[in-house]
């Protein structure tokens, strides 16, 4: 046996003398926190979309729009430049609708398209906060903050008079 671990010999304890650690001990820990104690970290941060996946999925969208188009020609026996032809015009047209803007706003989004998700949770608040009158650089919490500066401010004031 090496470092001492064990049985001294295995004979009559029925086991076989192999000697294995405990994986299902923890180790206890001094100072870990599974949570940020830093005040920044804990404000919402809004989900940044990734514009280069938003535009492919926009472009594969067209292009399988492009496809059904072919293979419904296809099987009404359509020659294949008569095919080409309007599978390019259709495309164009789709392309050109994706340039102007148009279409993709009225689209019932699923959980998996996450950067769709975050694009239209923020065009949502950004609604929102118009009609509101709620300016893009608010800090919440600051009106209270503003009433802490009023407060002193007139503490102070006071204070002044006094003397």
């Amino acid at each position: 046996m090496s470092s001492n671990v064990g049985l001294t010999t295995p004979r009559g304890s029925g086991t076989s003398g192999y000697v294995q650690r405990n994986l299902a001990h923890l180790k206890p820990r001094d100072n870990f926190k599974p949570y940020s104690t830093d005040l920044d970290s804990l404000k919402h941060r809004q989900r940044k979309p990734d514009k280069e996946i938003l535009e492919h999925d926009r472009k594969r969208d067209i292009e399988v729009k492009v496809f059904e188009l072919r293979d419904r020609l296809e099987d009404e026996g359509v020659d294949e430049e008569e095919i080409e032809t309007q599978t390019d015009s259709l495309r164009k047209k789709l392309l050109a609708e994706l340039d102007k803007g148009a279409g993709r706003d009225k689209k019932v989004l699923k959980m998996h398209q996450v950067h769709e998700l975050a694009e239209a949770k923020i065009k949502e608040t950004d609604r929102f906060r118009s009609a509101l009158g709620i300016s893009k650089n608010y800090e919440e919490g600051s009106h209270w903050k503003k009433q802490e500066e009023r407060l002193r401010e007139s503490l102070e004031q006071s204070a002044r008079g006094e003397r």
